[in-house]
């Protein structure tokens, strides 16, 4: 039965990436931090492994412990907010741990003499403003903010490593979304605070720029793409897109309307608070490569996601 360690398995992807594995007939080894729950129904089937990723040390002996056929990291700070905040936490997070990762994976290749895949969960922030849309695996890297350009460090390290031969590959995952994304993220915010709105718990919905335009996708979509690749031997760039944009006002708007709330310009107010010092106008990505390659394509549409959001938080407000 082959082996997969995951880090960030406790997150929205990472949850449904076990599920994806395991159902695969795959044994699942997870990372997480003490105290940290995870948000799947196979939690029994996981094998969970408390650590940091920050403590390199620690993190590639695990790594060469379970030897596993793959290294899957999705672990970051994932917020572009935060990195203004943290740089240096972002760096040694989104980077550092990344090398320290990718090195135990290289070497459990090259001790025992067996392919490992490395998949690395990248993201389109490392094309920042980007000078093309869509945005393919040539397009040049320019992040504007400290989680694009940790982000882009790693990416080009799996680029090196895959040089010496290992099955490494660098997913550029574009948003995506599920009823299991956090709060703090801008669309959970938007479809939680529609569903407290529409139960009278709410007045209104406080956001920042409404014009930043995304790609979004559905989580559980992206989780079987990462899958693919892992499984496969066929280690390249790959970028995970639906190739469709939408503004953070469709979102708001698509999120109201599957509430059943038409008229909904007058719950919506903008603060400066929420704006970030520097955000990409439009990241839309071009997936043509993984099409091609693992025949994998997303399967939900925009305003499909946006409702089942919302329906699932009007449902956890009832109970």
């Amino acid at each position: 039965m082959p082996v997969a360690f995951v880090t960030g398995v406790t997150g929205q992807t990472g949850s449904y990436l076990a599920e994806n594995l395991i159902g695969r007939g795959w044994t699942v080894h997870g990372l997480v931090r003490s105290g940290e729950v995870i948000s799947t129904q196979l939690d029994a089937e996981l094998q969970l492994h408390e650590g940091d990723l920050t403590d390199t040390g620690h993190l590639g002996r695990l790594v060469r412990q379970i030897s596993p056929d793959s290294v899957i990291n999705l672990a970051a700070m994932s917020s572009v907010a935060l990195s203004w905040e943290q740089p240096v936490a972002t760096a040694a997070v989104n980077g550092l741990a990344v090398a320290s990762l990718i090195d135990a994976a290289y070497s459990v290749h090259k001790t025992l003499g067996k392919p490992v895949s490395f998949v690395q969960a990248s993201s389109a922030e490392i094309f920042g403003n980007a000078e093309e849309a869509p945005q393919t695996e040539s397009t040049p890297l320019r992040p504007i903010n400290p989680y694009g350009a940790s982000k882009a460090y790693a990416h080009l390290l799996v680029g090196a490593y895959r040089n010496l031969g290992l099955l490494a590959s660098s997913v550029i995952l574009y948003n995506h979304e599920s009823p299991r994304r956090p709060v703090q993220f801008v669309t959970r915010k938007i479809t939680a605070g529609v569903a407290r709105i529409k139960a009278g718990l709410q007045n209104d919905l406080v956001l920042g720029d409404l014009n930043v335009r995304r790609d979004w996708g559905w989580a559980p979509d992206y989780a079987d793409a990462l899958a693919r690749i892992a499984v496969g031997d066929k280690p390249n760039d790959y970028i995970v897109a639906t190739g469709e944009s939408h503004t953070i006002e469709d979102f708001v708007a698509s999120a109201f309307v599957a509430a059943g709330i038409s008229d909904w310009r007058g719950y919506v107010k903008t603060d400066q608070e929420f704006i970030r010092p520097a955000d990409a106008s439009e990241l839309r990505g071009d997936a043509t490569r993984i099409q091609n390659t693992y025949g994998w394509k997303p399967t939900i549409r925009f305003d499909e996601i946006v409702r089942r959001m919302v329906e699932a938080d009007l449902a956890e407000l009832q109970r």
